[in-house]
């Protein structure tokens, strides 16, 4: 296995070549420069694991260096050289990001080992990065999909929101908009990455039990209380805590989590000792709080409180641009997950998506993609194993311009389930509405006569003559 780059900064030739050698005789691939703008140079084209730094350059100072390149990101392990070692030049240096501090002359076995060190903590930090990155996909970050100008804005926001130091943050928006993912984008984007991520649903767990949850319980607090138990409050210190469908939190816990956010403290539930955590915390509703407030349902000091910084996430029906992308990224997803080689959506499924107004916005959108994955069998996504709501023509917007008649369930009296149906504006004949069953029972059949003559209730005899009258032989 090939053995990581060094790169060598130092103006005199003497240092450099020694350094060369050495570590080339030890199976390393070494590069130097004699100034800051070689090394600028060989910094971006070689991409070193780890940098020997001399302080003093004829054009730069290292510790200059050092901290620009810092900032850059560069991912090297730095370590500095120097003649004349100070404590403070040594605190500098470490506090701007080198890992350590070597004397001139040179101890070169004891450089081997800071060296030896310094690839060590190099590569694990690049595992924590992949493990991270990994979390995050796991997590379902990577499934925020939008390309229209909205999302576009909002996702802008929420990087700035993520990078900043506030300390609460409500998210709002129909259900299904990804309120969820947001608070996770908010989280693995800010500097508390690292940390826990928490979520909890407040509309999932009873009042009894959901104090319990987000602040603890001392040994003996209750019946079943049999051990000391941490909150999530304290599980996520220095981390993000999700707090989901904030806004059928009762009244009684939203006055303590008001002072948790107002004073950081909190008791477990039948302790008496006050407790502390750091912890960002991120709201989220469907429920239009503002009307809560004024309804007396939803405390105005917590509402105030905690949209210090919010964010209305918009409804799918609102950017129907992203309606094919998050499709087409829903698509890619199952069929990874169900080892299916179904390339691309038909022309056909693209105007079926578009056409719906998705009531349920993202979350409805990914399991209909889910559920034809499941059941297709070719090699395009077709709309015949969508659900029937998106796929019926009385499902699209009365605004998209649908021209043909549209069929919408009801239930008779005698239990029956039977089509409504909807003259479109112009009028239409019944001629046509034949022509359009005939057309959609083949299609959903996939070109079975046998099984769409069922559908129709009628012979196969029948049906053959209907498609030789409509000229829909070829229809599959």
């Amino acid at each position: 296995m090939a053995k990581p780059k060094i790169l060598v900064v130092d103006d005199e030739k003497l240092v450099r070549v020694s350094l060369q050698k050495y570590f080339e005789d030890q199976g390393y691939p070494v590069v130097a420069a004699e100034d800051a703008a070689q090394a600028a140079a060989l910094l971006a084209e070689e991409q070193p694991a780890v940098i020997l730094l001399d302080v003093r350059l004829p054009d730069r100072s290292g510790m200059e260096l050092l901290q620009e390149w810092k900032e850059a990101g560069v991912p090297g392990a730095v370590v500095m050289m120097t003649a004349d070692p100070k404590l403070d030049d040594v605190k500098a240096a470490i506090k701007l990001g080198a890992y350590d501090f070597v004397s001139k002359p040179l101890d070169f076995d004891e450089l081997h080992v800071t060296l030896e060190n310094a690839l060590e903590t190099t590569e694990l930090r690049q595992q924590v990065r992949s493990l991270r990155d990994e979390v995050r996909k796991r997590m379902g970050y990577h499934e925020v999909v939008g390309t229209s100008k909205t999302m576009r804005e909002v996702m802008s926001f929420v990087f700035k929101v993520a990078r900043s130091e506030a300390g609460t943050i409500l998210i709002t928006g129909e259900s299904g908009t990804g309120k969820d993912l947001i608070a996770k984008v908010i989280h693995y984007e800010s500097t508390r990455a690292e940390k826990p991520f928490v979520a909890i649903n407040c509309s999932a767990i009873p009042e009894t039990l959901l104090e319990a949850e987000l602040f603890g319980h001392e040994r003996g607090a209750f019946t079943d209380a049999k051990a000391l138990k941490k909150g999530l409050f304290e599980v996520a210190d220095q981390g993000t805590l999700f707090l989901d469908e904030i806004g059928e939190m009762s009244p009684f816990l939203q006055a303590k989590l008001l002072r948790v956010l107002e004073d950081h403290g909190f008791r477990r539930v039948g302790g008496i000792r006050d407790l502390t955590a750091d912890v960002r915390v991120i709201a989220a509703s469907n429920r239009d709080l503002d009307r809560a407030v004024r309804e007396k349902k939803f405390r105005e000091d917590l509402f105030y409180r905690l949209s210090v910084i919010s964010l209305q996430l918009p409804p799918l029906r609102e950017r129907k641009e992203d309606i094919l992308p998050l499709a087409e990224f829903f698509l890619r997803h199952y069929s990874q997950k169900f080892r299916k080689p179904i390339e691309a959506l038909t022309e056909e499924l693209e105007r079926v998506l578009l056409n719906y107004d998705w009531p349920g916005n993202v979350r409805e959108l990914k399991n209909a993609i889910e559920r034809a994955m499941i059941l297709e069998e070719g090699k395009k996504l077709t709309p015949v194993y969508l659900p029937i709501r998106v796929t019926s023509p009385a499902a699209a917007h009365p605004g998209s311009g649908a021209t043909e008649p549209g069929a919408a369930w009801q239930t008779l009296d005698d239990g029956r389930r039977v089509p409504r149906w909807d003259i479109p504006p112009g009028g239409t004949s019944l001629e046509e509405v034949e022509r359009m069953l005939v057309e959609q029972a083949l299609k959903q059949a996939r070109g079975n006569q046998s099984q769409a003559a069922r559908l129709l209730a009628i012979s196969r005899d029948a049906l053959r003559y209907k498609m030789k009258k409509f000229r829909l032989e070829e229809v599959k």
